[in-house]
């Protein structure tokens, strides 16, 4: 089995279904990282890693995607950081 080293990122509430989201970094022992996605739905848990380069073109997306529909949001404090 793989050893870890999970650093908790960010830990927020998503809008409008009130998901709980962390990023989490893990450092594996075979030398290399991968950023964690934990999602909470009232029991039920998604958990997934993707690397670097995932990260990266993921990111762009939401942010682009973000910028387009800024002003649709439901709220623009709920999914902020706790």
């Amino acid at each position: 089995m793989d050893e870890i080293e999970v650093k908790s990122l960010e830990k927020f509430t998503a809008s409008p279904y009130r998901q709980e989201i962390e990023l989490q970094h893990v450092t594996h022992r075979a030398d290399y990282v991968t950023m964690r996605v934990r999602i909470r739905e009232i029991k039920r848990f998604t958990i997934f890693d993707i690397d670097p380069s995932t990260a990266r073109i993921w990111g762009k997306a939401m942010l682009d995607w973000a910028d387009q529909h800024e002003d649709k949001a439901v709220s623009n404090h709920e999914g902020e950081s706790k």
